[in-house]
């Protein structure tokens, strides 16, 4: 049985190579994420078989942001596809709009807090009102929790403080910037190893470029799943 902590990231431009990969990670990793890069390459298709033809969960990284109404239809759309998590960004407005879309449906609705690709220099050039990323994480997820959402997308540096949180209780982390030890950071700049991300109280990690882009995908997903497989929750 798979261990659905770990979200493979299938951060290619098409369907055939996200289905490739698949074939060649084998029935170890049982949850993927698609977003928004495959898009238009066959992302929701691929998403579809996935689901029917393989019994994968699907995490649908679409970071939905606009008007209450256009994200209620937007959401209310993407639910007929059986996804299991859907990302909106964490305003509340948003992700009271992404709740009435997903109702009557099992899809989860998960919050963006802050991207783990951004630092506070980011935030301060996008006219963000100040305070540490730690402050800045906790009160967008706090306030995604008041407006109903099911769980955050936050880095593996706040999964703890967002998980002593009254607010979190019976919600999920997601925590995207898991590296294992010796990857290659890339664009992320809030990060952690696997363990260390779901010791501090992250229910599921997304790891990418580590596995996609290895020699022998399967074989870096099995390393993780071996970490995994020895760390501790947070309590």
């Amino acid at each position: 049985m798979s261990d659905d902590r770990l979200i493979v990231a299938l951060d290619l431009p098409h369907a055939v190579a996200g289905l490739e990969l698949v074939r060649r990670i084998g029935p170890e990793v049982g949850f993927y994420k698609i977003g928004l890069g495959m898009l238009t390459g066959g992302g929701l298709a691929l998403a579809q078989e996935l689901k029917d033809e393989h019994g994968k969960r699907i995490f649908l990284d679409m970071k939905l942001f606009d008007i209450g109404a256009t994200v209620e239809a937007a959401v209310k759309g993407l639910a007929r596809f059986d996804i299991d998590f859907l990302t909106v960004h964490g305003d509340p407005h948003v992700v009271r709009a992404a709740k009435e879309g997903a109702a009557n449906s099992g899809m989860q609705i998960l919050a963006v807090t802050i991207l783990t690709s951004l630092d506070r220099e980011d935030l301060d050039a996008g006219l963000m009102r100040s305070g540490t990323m730690t402050e800045m994480v906790e009160a967008r997820a706090a306030a995604a929790f008041e407006a109903g959402a099911d769980g955050v997308i936050a880095s593996p540096q706040e999964a703890a403080g967002i998980r002593a949180m009254t607010e979190a209780a019976g919600k999920l982390i997601v925590t995207p910037g898991v590296r294992p030890t010796g990857s290659a950071t890339g664009d992320q700049k809030r990060i952690a190893t696997p363990a260390s991300a779901v010791s501090a109280g992250a229910d599921h990690i997304v790891v990418g470029r580590p596995i996609t882009q290895a020699v022998d995908p399967a074989e870096a997903a099995q390393s993780i799943l071996a970490e995994l497989a020895t760390s501790r929750p947070s309590n």
